[in-house]
């Protein structure tokens, strides 16, 4: 596995968020508690912009139907809703990441 560098830690406070664009990808980098995550920034069920959502603790809500992931993980804590039919959701893809220095380093296949 090839770690890229993806930031630095003074650029992202605990319980922010940030989007970049790595090896072609579009992830989303979370700070939970000085903890760094990062997850696909494509929602698996309509491909919205979970950096659009609201991060509540380690949990993104997609703005599009209110699928909800855990950043930690990206498993697929509760599936949307499309007008008053709710559907299961897969789960998002996850990266491992690292810290070096001042760096914050995703790692990517």
């Amino acid at each position: 596995m090839k770690y890229v560098k993806a930031a630095r830690i003074s650029a992202l406070t605990p319980g922010n968020k940030m989007l970049l664009t790595l090896e072609g990808r579009t992830i989303l980098l979370a700070n939970i508690q000085n903890v760094y995550y990062a997850i696909d920034n494509r929602c698996p069920h309509m491909g919205g912009s979970l950096y659009d959502g609201k991060l509540e603790g380690s949990q993104i809500t997609c703005p599009r139907h209110g699928s909800v992931f855990d950043v930690a993980t990206g498993k697929a804590v509760s599936g949307g809703k499309l007008l008053f039919m709710k559907f299961k959701v897969r789960d998002a893809q996850s990266y491992p990441v690292k810290t070096e220095g001042e760096d914050i380093l995703i790692g990517i296949e």
